[in-house]
């Protein structure tokens, strides 16, 4: 790369950090309990509207695995999701009314969350219907992953959004709070997945599953991006580009290998898919504030219009039965971690 493109990078870098600062005044905290955290703690960082009925799994979810502060940004929700937060012994909250579109879709409040209070830290930045698995994460819990991370000098962790779905129409399957969702979202697209290298910001740009064959089938380059990075180790030089699909300094983006191994990677078993999709797909297309101007939810919204009893489904679905099971299917990788 010229010294003028990293250059440019820098510069871009630098930018979206201040843009985080100025957009960070639209916050408005709601419960702080930041000055709590340790130096040892492990941090995740949450955007969200209108996810109460999901929140009570999530938070146990991601307790459970290690996680010791959440720090959520609720973008104005109506459903009792702030009073609920706020009522929790490990989250801090802070509310706003503003655009998720205006605010890079919720990254530049989170960025500078990141940056104020995720630096040194282990840091986790999921939305609330995403959930890491990682190599051997049914018996050792993250403190162990980022122990060995630290010491095998690995900034970032990978994993690939996999999108969970019932078997049979999605809103024949009602979810209820606090129910683990995979009861219900059970299977996967083993396969049906195409990787491309960004060789500008180095990241893999992966797309296929269940969306790009239900509705992105004329398109599907059009389908949404599967690859995230989603645990850092935080330096308040960091920032996300778009999403956690991508970060700078641009070399955090290179979790793949490049002389014929494998790097230690992992999954976010995505529960999008169940009764509630069609409301909240109608929902987040009245808003009109998502990227690419709802491209994504005009194409769930014209699938719903076609089905009345939508099934994501097909016979070369996988059950999910565990982290191994992914690996074996080259989804994950537990890389050198023995």
């Amino acid at each position: 790369m010229s010294v003028l493109a990293r250059y440019k990078l820098r510069l871009r870098r630098k930018r979206l950090l201040l843009r985080a600062r100025r957009k960070s005044r639209e916050l408005r905290a709601v419960r702080d309990l930041t000055p709590d955290i340790q130096s040892q703690d492990i941090l995740c960082f949450v955007t969200a509207r209108n996810e109460r009925i999901r929140l009570p799994y999530f938070l146990d979810y991601y307790r459970n695995l290690g996680v010791d502060q959440f720090l959520f940004v609720d973008n104005g929700s109506s459903d009792g999701s702030v009073d609920y937060l706020a009522a929790q012994p490990d989250v801090s909250v802070w509310s706003t009314q503003a655009s998720y579109r205006s605010a890079r879709f919720g990254m530049d409040w989170t960025s500078q969350l990141l940056r104020k209070h995720g630096t040194g830290h282990w840091c986790l930045t999921v939305d609330p219907d995403e959930f890491l698995v990682y190599p051997f994460c049914e018996t050792r819990p993250l403190r162990a992953l980022t122990d060995w991370m630290d010491a095998s000098r690995l900034r970032a962790l990978p994993a690939m959004l996999l999108d969970m779905y019932p078997r049979g129409p999605l809103d024949a399957h009602p979810y209820s709070e606090g129910q683990n969702p995979f009861e219900i979202a059970s299977w996967f697209d083993g396969g049906n997945y195409t990787v491309k290298l960004n060789p500008y910001l180095r990241n893999l740009w992966i797309q296929g599953g269940p969306r790009a064959r239900a509705f992105f089938a004329d398109d599907p380059s059009a389908a949404p991006a599967l690859n995230k990075i989603p645990l850092v180790k935080w330096h308040a030089r960091n920032v996300y580009v778009d999403s956690t699909h991508m970060l700078l300094p641009r070399g955090l983006n290179q979790v793949y290998a490049t002389d014929g191994g494998e790097r230690i990677s992992g999954c976010l078993l995505h529960a999008k898919f169940f009764d509630t999709f069609a409301a909240k797909s109608q929902e987040e297309l009245q808003r009109n504030e998502h990227y690419a101007g709802g491209r994504e939810y005009s194409a769930y919204a014209a699938a719903l219009d076609r089905s009345d009893n939508l099934d994501l489904w097909h016979e070369y679905s996988e059950r999910y039965v565990s982290w191994r099971q992914l690996e074996i299917l080259g989804l994950m990788s537990k890389g050198n971690w023995a």
